[in-house]
């Protein structure tokens, strides 16, 4: 009985979160835009060495990802609080931690997944290889959805705290080091014809953990920010 009332739930919180971003176009161009701005000034200041910029082109990618997503974090939850849906969600009958996951899974393909797409275009202005980009955008599949996942609990623990974007971001940047060294170490390993699986091996066992404990601490963190 509870299954199958669960998996539409599930559904419909996903399809309304999708619905919601899609009227808001503005806010999924905005950092594909300042990747894009990004990406396309490191040339400029650099200097158009090719050797120099195939040598970090992974690393400059990775973190303009980063800083990208992080514009968006902020405003995971804040209409919610606002309008008072996720106070509905607390109360609801369904698992309040598979309704956040199907909200960390909206913000992660209506702002990772346009950036991922994207890669290869920021890849070529860097010069990087054509042959290293297939293990660039398997780390980013790894690598993005860890963003999102630790995102979403530090948001929540700063859910209702005023101006709290600086504040998530100087909490969020040192949970993503790790995720950045293991992608950007596949990525260079690539590069220099080295294996490069254990880099990636490591971002999917994080992605594994994470999946699993991200929503539980996060469901946990709204209920005491909510309660407070």
């Amino acid at each position: 009985m509870g299954r199958p009332r669960l998996i539409p739930a599930c559904g419909a919180m996903l399809r309304r979160d999708l619905t919601v971003a899609w009227r808001r176009r503005s806010d999924i161009a905005m950092p594909v835009l300042y990747a894009l701005i990004v990406t396309m000034l490191f040339p400029f200041a650099l200097g158009p060495e090719d050797t120099l910029l195939q040598r970090i082109a992974g690393g400059i990618v990775l973190v303009t990802l980063l800083l990208a997503m992080l514009l968006t974090l902020d405003a995971m939850f804040s209409s919610d609080i606002e309008d008072g849906s996720l106070e509905q969600l607390v109360l609801s009958p369904q698992p309040l931690e598979l309704l956040l996951g199907m909200k960390i899974l909206a913000h992660w393909i209506t702002t990772a997944l346009p950036l991922i797409v994207i890669t290869p275009l920021l890849a070529a202005m860097l010069h990087l290889p054509t042959a290293v980009i297939p293990v660039l955008l398997l780390a980013l599949l790894l690598a993005t959805p860890l963003i999102s996942l630790f995102g979403a609990v530090l948001v929540a623990l700063t859910a209702g705290t005023r101006r709290s974007g600086m504040l998530l971001a100087l909490m969020l940047l040192p949970l993503c080091v790790p995720a950045v060294i293991f992608a950007a170490g596949a990525v260079a390993a690539a590069q220099q014809g080295l294996p490069w699986l254990a880099p990636i091996s490591w971002l999917a066992a994080a992605l594994v953990l994470a999946v699993v404990l991200a929503p539980l601490a996060c469901a946990a963190a709204l209920r005491i920010a909510l309660d407070a």
